[in-house]
């Protein structure tokens, strides 16, 4: 099992929601430091699992699961990417990435061969279905702003945040 090592002062959903970074902090409801209440981790797991519930309707009909449907999306941004640098950018290890892949590309929207500098490395390639789903998918992002109740500028502000804690977890090296 891994060890957890602590990187910097531990931050409480309390502090992590705070108006102004620089306010003073206000004690916790329940000190315990295992309160669920208390953890920065909980509210961003049940939202990731909410949001990606209410991605199922719109992805159905596509036959993508939420992680096949932003795999989708980096190539859509960009045809004919490595699998490592597909993983970098969806945050996920080749062990993840593998079996999702050859579903998509069972489904027929990719294929993956060997890099003729570097064999390797695979690219990811979109096909005719592949491109032509980008069409079938495009109102997902309208579909699913339907679905959060949140003023726009919190949505983007929640969306720097968000980004600002990737990039500081990610800088240790680790994924």
């Amino acid at each position: 099992m891994k060890h957890i090592r602590p990187v910097r002062k531990a931050t409480t959903a309390h502090q992590a929601t705070s108006a102004h970074p620089a306010a003073p902090a206000q004690a916790p409801a329940n000190p315990d430091p295992l309160a669920l209440e208390n953890q920065l981790c909980f509210p961003l797991y049940a939202a990731s699992k909410e949001l990606t519930r209410r991605y199922k309707p719109f992805l159905d009909p596509l036959g993508l699961t939420y992680t096949q449907y932003v795999t989708m999306m980096v190539l859509w941004e960009k045809d004919g990417i490595t699998v490592t640098e597909l993983g970098s950018r969806l945050y996920l290890n080749s062990a993840t990435l593998t079996p999702l892949l050859k579903r998509l590309e069972a489904h027929g929207y990719i294929t993956r061969t060997r890099s003729a500098q570097d064999e390797r490395a695979v690219i990811v390639t979109l096909t005719p279905a592949g491109r032509e789903l980008h069409e079938r998918a495009r109102d997902v992002p309208h579909c699913m702003g339907g679905c959060v109740n949140m003023a726009p500028e919190d949505a983007r502000e929640l969306k720097r945040l968000l980004l600002k804690l990737l990039d500081s977890l990610s800088s240790d090296g680790e994924r």
